[in-house]
This record gives structure tokens, C-alpha cells and sequence, in this order.
């Protein structure tokens, strides 16, 4: 197959730059589940802009700089605070339905960090609101293909050029589609793409227990770090702090999220005696940022030897709980827990990563023509950690700052009529060979070093952290590795042995980044350097992969 563009992921970022990108040509986006499964459908909280006549740009980028440790990027925390609500209206005309008051205006809620009221959302289910429409929209464009059950395995990069045109291709970083595996058929394909963009979410399942679906296993941050992408603050994994505690998980596990909007609207956190505890670690107390509650909760549970703490919702009120949360009220019930009456157990889990693909302000990786957008790329908003409900903001805003920028480069193309040539590409470029491969029925070793991998991770590389952990995690990590690409090497490609390949890629990224930064920071908490290093600490810590030809 040949596009103009092919994108890697069916989330927001994905589909929202799929409908701009339609303008200037052919569009495939590849998804290994279905359209609709992405960390976006799952997002429950909001989207946070300034839009109410008390709040101002400066508030909101006070409290993304401050929530972020000293680590943001200032030019794209400006970008996506005054691009905001711009993005929102345009998500409105697009047939957005977000909650709205007895007055007809958008009604904004509060989460934990926020100084106003700034939260626009669809109750609690706006990241199925926002896929629903943009899928939609998707389906009725004729120039947009959206490929099902498309995983993809490499990038296409100079590696992957026949050694007798190589002298032809003087520029050795650049990015010319995929090799994608249908996994509904068993074939390999390859896709030549004049532009590629890697949007596809998060890296949740590399931990025990994630708010993250089934699919988030990091396949973008592995994709890039093996084409020779630049990864950047990786360590900073937020643990969300309020899932809903399950006794039992698996090695697919994704447990069900309590929206920081609970807490914005008045929900308490207590202790298995009832009583309050934030008030201990932080003025905000219950609305804290996400790091300190989520390390405070941790606290209390190594104190105290319990497995949760409680969420107090009834101070909200019966009918406020079931008109602006139902679905959380209703998933609750499903599991013997009536909000409006008991307290909701609580712990933390893994929940979003605010390193990835280092990306300037357009979007661009370090490799030419390789986009990325969304959760997998470090674009700088986040820093050291992420204020709650900015992720769909972001990933709006810089999926249009990556089709402004493409707009801007296609302009020239048509004075200069230099556009890449796909055709002569495809010519160059090997097919994908599984020639002295078996199909592989060992399947329990898959299994058994996905849950390894989690537990390894969960155990030492959470919460709370320190070097003799992570030297620990490293080198168990590290022989996995070695251990599946030897499997890799011998196996026919399969979703499952993908998606292992990639956690344990991404695992031993984070480990990697970990050890770099000697401080604590955001969502990084070392036990040896318990202190914030404001003098000598590292702006980024960066993880590189060089190409081997």
C-alpha cells in the first residue's frame, strides 16, 4: 500500500489530525484493535480551557508550570493554555455534545491542581463523547481509510533499503511508512508513507495495575526507539490515585478509574478508620496534584500494611452523583458498591506517561518525516508531571500544529515539485521476510514474562523508587530482553509476541531513564535523593537508539 500519510493509532490525536490531513491527500490510519479501542475512549475527566470570565490564560499556565516541577517546556504550555479554547469550540461545530448548565453555557468542573473551574466534559465519559464524533466523521470521508486489526512492527527506515539503492538515499534518518502485520489475515504488509505519524496512546500495561486498556503497551515509544527516535523523560510515569481497588488482576488487567472530577467535586479521602489523611502532605488536601496524593496514599498503605484507602463521595449528594457521574455510579453498583451510599475503595495505578518521542513544537521527531503526537510524544507540556485534563488538550492542539506545519510544507512541495516519490520507494525497499521463523506454541512463556515484566516494574519501579530498585529491575529487564529477541528471531510474528517485544523495550527505557535523573522530581521519587536538585538537575534525560545498517 502507498499514502500520502499514514497515522498509527485511532485515538484523538490520530483521528482529529486524519480529518485535517484529508485536505492535502490520501490518509491511512492503522489501529491493532478496533477503531474505537483507544486510551482516549477510557479518558472520563474533561478536556481543561479557560473559558470562564474569572479564570485567564495565565492562571492556567501558572498551574500546568507549577504542577510540572520546573520541568515544562514554557512555548508549548502557552500554546496548547491559548490554543484551548479555540480547539474547544471547534470540537463543538464538529457535534461534540459536552455538559452544559440550566443556562445553555458549558459547565466546568475542577480536578486536583486546577486554581478555577475549567473542565469542559461530556459528564463523565467525554473521551467516548470525543472518539465517537471524530470516528464518525472519519467514516463519511472518502479520502480516509481506517485499517482494523493493523499492528505495526518496524518503521521503515534506511536499514530497510535494498544495500544496492542505499548510495541513492543520502539522508540516512529518514522515516518511510511501516511494516504492519494484519493480524486478521497472518501477512505482513508494508505501507509507504510520504509523511508518518505515531499517535498511539500510552504504555500502561507495562505496570500491574493501569487505568490503561488491554492495548496500551507502548508499541510508539518501542516503534520510535528502534527506528532511532530520541526518547525523553521517561521516568515520569503518573500513577493516577484513585482507581477502584480490585482484589484479583491478571497480566491484561485494566481496572476502573475514579475521575479526579469526584474529588473536584468534593470527594474525601480517608482512611480505613474514616478519617481524613491529605491534609498531612499537602494544603490542597484532597485536591492536590496527582504525584503528591498518589505518594501520600502510598504512604498510608505502607503504614498502615492496608491494600486501599476510601474515596468519600457521599458528600456530594445522591442526585448530583448520579446526574454528573453515572457511569462511574453505575460501575460501582455493578461491582456491590453504592457511591451515593458507601465509601469507594481506592489505590493508585499506572495511568499516563508524560515522557516519549521528543518533539519540537510542530511535532517533529528527530528522524524526518516521523510525526508524533498525543500521549507517546514529550512535546514538554507535561514536565515532571501532568495536570489533569490536559492530555486531550494537548493532543488536540499539536495534532493541528503537525497538519499547519505539513499545510506549510506542502505549500512548498507544489512550488518545487519535489514530493517524495512512493513508487520508486516501494521499489527500494525489501519485502518483510519471516523465512526460518516456526509458528510458536510455547505461548505460556509469553504469558509468563508479560506478568513478570509487570510485576518486576510494580515492585521496583512505582511509586516510590530508589537506585538499589532500579539496578535490581535493570537486570532482570535486561535478560528478559535478550531472552525474547532470541524467541522473536525464531517465531512468526503475532500480536501477543509484538506487544511483548514492546513492553519489554519500554520497560527497560523507563529503568534506563530512571537512573539518569539522581533527584526527585514530579512523578519521580527517590528514596536516595529524597530532595528536588534545583541546581543541578537535568533538564531532560535522553534515551537514543542509533540505526545500525
Amino acid at each position: 500500500m502507498k499514502t500520502d500519510f499514514l497515522i498509527i493509532g485511532s485515538g484523538i490525536a490520530g483521528l482529529s489530525l486524519g480529518l485535517r490531513l484529508s485536505e492535502f491527500g490520501k490518509v491511512i490510519i492503522i489501529t491493532k484493535k478496533k477503531k474505537a479501542e483507544s486510551n482516549t475512549n477510557y479518558a472520563q475527566g474533561g478536556i481543561a480551557s479557560v473559558l470562564d470570565k474569572e479564570d485567564n490564560f495565565d492562571l492556567h499556565i501558572k498551574d500546568t508550570i507549577e504542577c510540572g516541577a520546573g520541568l515544562c517546556n514554557i512555548k508549548a504550555v502557552e500554546t496548547i493554555v491559548k490554543e484551548g479554547p479555540s480547539s474547544i469550540y471547534e470540537l463543538l461545530a464538529l457535534g461534540v455534545k459536552f455538559t452544559k448548565d440550566e443556562h445553555g453555557n458549558l459547565k466546568l468542573g475542577r480536578e486536583g491542581g486546577h486554581s478555577k473551574n475549567r473542565i469542559v466534559h461530556a459528564r463523565d465519559l467525554t473521551g467516548k463523547e470525543i472518539e465517537r464524533v471524530l470516528l464518525h466523521k472519519v467514516s463519511k470521508n472518502p479520502k480516509i481509510t481506517v485499517l482494523e486489526y493493523h499492528f505495526a512492527i518496524e518503521l521503515l527506515t534506511i536499514r530497510n533499503i535494498k544495500p544496492e539503492y542505499r548510495k541513492y538515499f543520502k539522508d540516512k534518518h529518514i522515516c518511510y511508512g511501516a511494516y504492519t502485520l494484519n493480524a486478521k489475515t497472518g501477512k505482513v504488509e508494508k505501507i509507504i508513507a510520504g509523511k508518518t505519524i505515531l499517535a498511539t496512546g500510552g504504555l500502561g500495561q507495562v505496570y500491574l495495575h493501569t487505568t490503561n486498556p488491554a492495548i496500551a503497551t507502548g508499541d510508539g515509544f518501542a516503534l520510535g526507539y528502534r527506528a532511532g527516535c530520541e526518547l525523553a523523560n521517561m521516568e515520569f510515569v503518573q500513577f493516577h490515585p484513585t482507581s477502584l481497588y480490585q482484589k484479583d488482576v491478571d497480566e491484561e488487567t485494566q481496572v476502573f478509574l475514579i475521575s479526579e472530577a469526584v474529588r473536584g467535586a468534593g470527594a474525601i479521602l480517608k482512611d480505613k478508620k474514616g478519617k481524613e489523611f491529605m491534609h498531612k502532605y499537602d494544603k490542597r488536601k484532597s485536591l492536590a496534584p496527582r504525584d503528591i496524593v498518589a505518594r501520600a496514599i502510598d504512604c498510608e498503605l505502607k503504614k498502615t500494611g492496608e491494600n486501599f484507602v476510601y474515596l468519600d463521595a457521599t458528600v456530594i449528594g445522591a442526585e448530583r452523583i448520579k446526574k454528573e457521574f453515572p457511569n462511574i455510579y453505575q460501575q460501582c453498583l455493578n461491582r456491590g458498591i453504592d457511591i451515593t451510599k458507601s465509601m469507594i475503595p481506592v489505590v493508585p495505578a499506572a495511568h499516563y506517561s508524560c515522557g516519549g518521542l521528543k518533539v519540537n513544537i510542530e511535532g517533529k521527531t528527530n528522524i524526518k518525516n516521523l510525526y508524533a503526537c498525543g500521549e507517546v510524544a514529550m512535546t514538554g507540556v507535561h514536565g515532571a508531571n501532568r495536570l489533569a485534563s490536559n492530555s486531550l488538550l494537548e493532543a488536540v492542539v499539536f495534532s493541528k500544529k503537525i497538519f499547519e506545519s505539513i499545510k506549510q510544507e506542502h505549500s512548498k512541495n507544489n512550488k518545487k515539485n519535489n514530493k517524495l516519490n512512493l513508487d520508486k520507494i516501494e521499489k527500494c525497499i525489501f519485502n518483510w521476510s519471516d523465512k526460518g521463523t516456526v509458528n510458536a506454541e510455547e505461548w505460556i512463556l509469553i504469558k509468563h514474562n508479560k506478568l513478570e515484566i509487570k510485576e518486576i516494574m510494580s515492585d521496583y519501579v512505582g511509586i516510590v523508587r530508589s537506585t538499589y530498585r532500579l539496578k535490581r529491575a535493570l537486570r532482570r529487564i535486561k535478560m528478559m530482553k535478550d531472552e525474547i529477541k532470541e524467541f522473536y528471531d525464531r517465531t512468526k510474528v503475532n500480536v501477543p509476541l509484538l506487544e511483548l517485544r514492546n513492553l519489554v523495550t519500554v520497560a527497560y527505557i523507563i529503568i534506563k531513564s530512571a537512573m539518569k535523573r539522581k533527584e526527585s522530581r514530579g512523578l519521580h521519587y527517590m528514596l536516595d535523593y529524597p530532595e528536588r536538585d534545583d541546581k543541578n538537575f537535568k533538564k531532560d534525560t535522553i534515551i537514543y537508539k542509533r540505526i545500525k545498517i
